[in-house]
This record gives C-alpha cells, structure tokens and sequence, in this order.
C-alpha cells in the first residue's frame, strides 16, 4: 500500500457531499499510478467524515483495490479529487466502536437513500463490512 499524505475536507465541502448524488470512486490500479474505472455508488457524511460502502462487500473488485491501493480518484459534487480510502478499523469517530459507527453510517445512508429500494441491501452485513473512510490527499 502506498502512503499519502492525508488532508481533511472543508466544512464547505462537507456540506456539498452531504447531498451530492454522483459519487464514482476510481482507486488505483496495482502500479500505484493508474486510475481504475470510474464506478457509480453512494455515499454519506457522517460525523465529519465521508464514508462508503460497496454494494458487494469485501468481494467488490474497485474495494479491494481500494484497500490494497489506499488512494486514489473520486468524482463527487461535479469535481475530481484526489483521495485516501481508510478501513473503518483505521478511522476515528469520536470515541465510538465500530458497531456505534456503523449504526450511524446506516442512519446517514437511510436519510439520504431511504426512496431507494437498493437501500435494504446497503445495510446487510457485506456491504457494512466494506465501509470505508475517503479523505483528500495531496
């Protein structure tokens, strides 16, 4: 995994993410260097932090290289940053456990996609499993 430098987003940003609906996560691919395929999911704000899951878990080809990678590229919000994906292990939210964290991840997810029917699926076991944290790098 390549280290990074990681940032923090803006309150502005935040704000922006919060209800952005165009969220494709591209990590890199094994060389560290190239963008793998943009792919469409969803995501929420929680806590002050933007957070993601994969719709099948640990199984999911861009989570694992997520991961594996720790970086790479979103489009949210009409714009492309540059990014770190941490595992929900490696993430501080206030002095909640994983299982505290993960019932606030499934609120922000209800909230922002509770007219979906894929919603259900994104509350199972798999997909909590892949949540991980997305942060700016430089």
């Amino acid at each position: 995994m390549t280290e990074h430098a990681t940032l923090t987003w803006t309150a502005a940003e935040l704000t922006q993410f919060a209800t952005a609906d165009d969220f494709r996560v591209s990590p890199f691919y094994s060389d560290g260097h190239t963008y793998g395929t943009p792919t469409w999911i969803w995501s929420v704000v929680v806590d002050g932090q933007l957070v993601i899951r994969a719709w099948n878990g640990l199984a999911s080809r861009w989570h694992r290289s997520a991961v594996q990678q720790g970086a790479g590229r979103i489009l949210l919000a009409g714009k492309n940053y540059n990014v770190t994906f941490a595992p929900l292990e490696d993430v501080t939210f206030a002095p909640l456990e994983d299982a505290a964290v993960n019932q606030q991840v499934d609120a922000a997810y209800r909230q922002k996609y509770g007219d979906s029917s894929y919603l259900t699926g994104m509350l199972q076991a798999g997909p909590r499993a892949s949540t991980l944290r997305v942060s700016p790098r430089s």
